[in-house]
């Protein structure tokens, strides 16, 4: 299954959209802090969530799925600037399946260069560590 697909599921596999997780139980599952959660709905990479009676955020199961996604775009470096936009997409709709999917092959084809850019350094690296082996041993 491709990542897009495991963070947005299609029937009958759609993640529970009840509100039911404070702001602490979402920092503790996805290791956002509460301070990113507010700021991830400020600049709209977040829907604003539902509120309880008392005015508390109430995050569901799918908000949880869609974080974890970000996070993964997040590790993968992708810009912010891009999340938002992907966000804006999904958003508008089904209709914008291929403008999400050709920003993916994009930040793919750049998490790919900046992979064999550190697989060339982490060579180096490794001549490096195995020319001070060879020197240790010498002595």
């Amino acid at each position: 299954m491709s990542l897009a697909m495991a963070a947005e599921p299609a029937e009958p596999t759609e993640p529970d959209e009840t509100p039911r997780h404070t702001i602490g139980e979402v920092v503790a599952r996805t290791g956002l802090t509460a301070h990113t959660l507010r700021w991830y709905e400020r600049i709209g990479l977040l829907e604003h969530p539902a509120r309880s009676h008392s005015g508390q955020r109430r995050f569901s199961d799918r908000d949880l799925v869609w974080l974890e996604f970000l996070n993964k775009l997040r590790l993968t470096q992708m810009p912010v600037a891009d999340m938002v936009r992907y966000a804006e997409l999904r958003r508008e709709g089904e209709h914008t399946a291929a403008a999400r999917q050709e920003l993916l092959i994009q930040h793919r084809d750049e998490v790919r260069q900046r992979i064999a850019d550190l697989q060339a350094t982490l060579m180096i690296i490794d001549c490096k560590i195995e020319l001070y082996a060879e020197r240790q041993t010498q002595v």
